[in-house]
């Protein structure tokens, strides 16, 4: 498990439509220290970017409104996708969309289904490259 003393402040934005895994990442996250918000469409997830600033964003690939790349291409033409480390959750593995959302500015991408301490692994990996 992650070093709470290290990700005490680090914020957490979970942009995903399904409240079941919603409520599981939001469980395991806080567990690890991280402080999470979570929203359940795209265009609510660049409103509270703008509000919150979360130093990381676990975006859903596909979610109602607004999908998770039509959100990369947003932050990337805001100059944000830089600002933030961003996780991608999807359920498209095929390699042209991996390198697809790698391109517009994700830090990483998870496969559905995933472990949620799969994830807290790889944002506490993001979590000392971005304090580094």
């Amino acid at each position: 498990m992650s070093s709470v003393g290290s990700v005490q402040s680090k914020r957490v934005l979970i942009a995903d439509d399904d409240p079941l895994l919603v409520m599981l990442l939001e469980h395991h996250l806080s567990a690890a220290g991280y402080r999470v918000t979570s929203v359940g469409d795209g265009a609510a997830a660049l409103e509270c970017i703008r509000i919150n600033s979360p130093e990381f964003l676990i975006l859903d690939s596909m979610m109602p409104v607004m999908g998770g790349a039509e959100v990369l291409r947003r932050l990337r033409a805001e100059g944000r996708s830089t600002q933030m480390k961003i996780i991608m959750l999807t359920t498209l593995s095929m390699e042209r969309h991996v390198v697809s959302v790698l391109n517009l500015g994700a830090s990483d991408f998870l496969s559905k289904p995933f472990s949620p301490d799969e994830l807290v692994a790889r944002l506490d990996r993001l979590s000392l490259a971005h304090a580094a």
